[in-house]
């Protein structure tokens, strides 16, 4: 179960680099690359380590899938992009994928 929950937690990680590599497109500065690394970073060593007992193909959909539908509401909820029922289904898909593979693992 740990495992499962530092790939949740790495899926997050990724997310967030991805909201931080935004900012930094709107405003260059150091500080932003810094999260951004430390962000990856630390979503790569929890992706290893969730690895270590879950296997490759379900812990890399799982933390692409999560990285890809938060990316998407983060920047529907923050950055006012498109918000409509097609858009929102097919981010229900990805994460309804995700909660498939776990339960298949």
């Amino acid at each position: 179960m740990l495992h499962w929950i530092s790939l949740l937690c790495a899926g997050c990680l990724e997310m967030a680099g991805v909201a931080l590599m935004n900012q930094y497109a709107k405003e260059k500065s150091v500080k932003w690359v810094l999260l951004i690394i430390v962000g990856f970073a630390a979503s790569f060593s929890l992706l290893s380590y969730a690895m270590e007992t879950t296997p490759m193909g379900t812990a890399y959909a799982v933390w692409t899938g999560i990285g890809t539908a938060g990316g998407a509401l983060i920047g529907i909820l923050f950055y006012k992009e498109q918000k409509d029922a097609k858009r929102i289904f097919f981010i229900a898909l990805i994460l309804c994928s995700a909660v498939g593979l776990k339960i298949l693992s």
